[in-house]
């Protein structure tokens, strides 16, 4: 006889957001975020989640599947057809709204507000109708069950979707949000780093993004699985090559910043503007984990 597994989606609006409940998940989950228009890297992540035997119910991104890259309604259409599940990212809440920029939070008249002024119109300009109606159906929040943990997914922070949260970021900000949310874990992005920090019973966890990568010098990407075989929650970090070559000659075209498409082959960001010291002094020396 099979073995049935029993999902359920129960969507609720507590203070104007919309936060799907998706109730128990087991076995492996995939956990990633910032896709950013990046298709070479969802297609890959794609077929991993395959090979691993994954649900496409338990892959779970943390917002902004549109960004930097060349081929946002590619990417849009791809994530759509697998059926993986997503929050808002602050990209696409600027994107259902018609906004003027992409609210990101970059500081006026720095680099990446700069660079914020080529990607985000060209996004906006190849997206369907239909692509801008599915990114406008996704929750603010996701929250569920896993090996006996409250799990709740946001994007930069609970009050402040852009809010940028890093590992060196004090622990009594990410206390305000475990203690907003009523949750053990909270799988976070915006940032571009992935990282996890570990605090009693709490657990904070960043599973990186897919879509550039984590200033490591590596044009590697990352995402998290996380697996309750033991009963259990445990994570694990893993990174993966995909064809950025391509991705970043597509990129150049005229249209989208150069430096950005030299990230993609570099794995070192333009510059570390929006981050703390810890995380900028460890720029091209690899992730630490």
């Amino acid at each position: 006889m099979g073995h049935f597994k029993l999902y359920y989606f129960i969507s609720c609006t507590i203070l104007d957001k919309k936060i799907k409940n998706i109730g128990a998940l087991s076995g492996k989950t995939l956990l990633f975020g910032g896709v950013y228009s990046n298709l070479q890297a969802l297609e890959k992540l794609k077929a991993i989640a395959e090979e691993e035997n994954i649900p496409a119910q338990n892959c779970i991104s943390t917002g902004d599947i549109v960004g930097y890259c060349a081929q946002p309604e590619e990417t849009v259409q791809l994530f759509k057809l697998w059926g993986a599940q997503s929050i808002l990212g602050n990209v696409e809440i600027q994107l259902r709204d018609g906004a003027e920029d992409c609210g990101c939070d970059f500081r006026e008249g720095s680099r990446c507000d700069g660079f914020s002024q080529l990607w985000y119109p060209y996004a906006q300009a190849k997206l369907s109708k239909n692509s801008i109606e599915f990114l406008s159906s996704l929750p603010d929040h996701i929250q569920f069950q896993y090996a006996g943990k409250k799990v709740f997914v946001l994007h930069g922070g609970y009050d402040n979707v852009s809010e940028f949260i890093y590992k060196s970021t004090p622990w009594e900000r990410k206390e305000h949000h475990f203690k907003t949310t009523e949750s053990d874990v909270i799988v976070a992005g915006h940032c571009g780093l992935p990282f996890h920090h570990i605090n009693e019973d709490k657990i904070w966890l960043n599973p990186g993004v897919i879509g550039m990568p984590a200033n490591d010098g590596e044009p590697h990407v990352w995402f998290v699985i996380l697996d309750d075989t033991d009963g259990t929650i445990r994570f694990k970090h893993h990174n993966f090559n995909y064809n950025h070559k391509l991705a970043s000659r597509l990129m150049q075209n005229g249209l989208l910043p150069e430096e950005y498409a030299r990230t993609i082959i570099t794995g070192i960001w333009d510059n570390t503007e929006i981050l703390p010291s810890v995380e900028s002094g460890l720029q091209g020396f690899g992730i630490q984990l």
